[in-house]
């Protein structure tokens, strides 16, 4: 009497299986993007494309690697790095010419 569906988390709003919806990404697409966070394991960094969560092997928090989809599974993505962002640097992360003026 009175159970509307509540649970520990509270009432349940959206119940059954999500609605199908077409990944923003296909394989074999080229992206650059950024890292966000890291992978639950830990082993890969997770980026967003269009709320798509895609992993990235390899990556580390900050990074921003020019990726290539590899897989796409119901919600994420997987990627290879196929190389550095062609995006400017940002501030700090200025390339030097190796040269050390003494």
């Amino acid at each position: 009497m009175g159970d509307r569906g509540s649970g520990a988390r509270g009432p349940r709003r959206f119940g059954g299986p999500r609605p199908f919806r077409l990944a923003p990404v296909k394989v074999g697409d080229e992206y650059d993007v950024r890292i966000e966070s890291m992978s639950r394991r830990g082993d890969s960094g997770v980026a967003k494309i269009q709320g798509l969560v895609v992993f990235v092997p390899g990556a580390k928090v900050g990074d921003s690697p020019r990726i290539k989809i590899t897989k796409v599974g119901n919600g994420f993505a997987a990627s290879e790095v196929i190389g550095k962002s062609s995006a400017e640097p940002l501030e700090g992360e200025a390339e030097t010419s190796g040269d050390i003026d003494e």
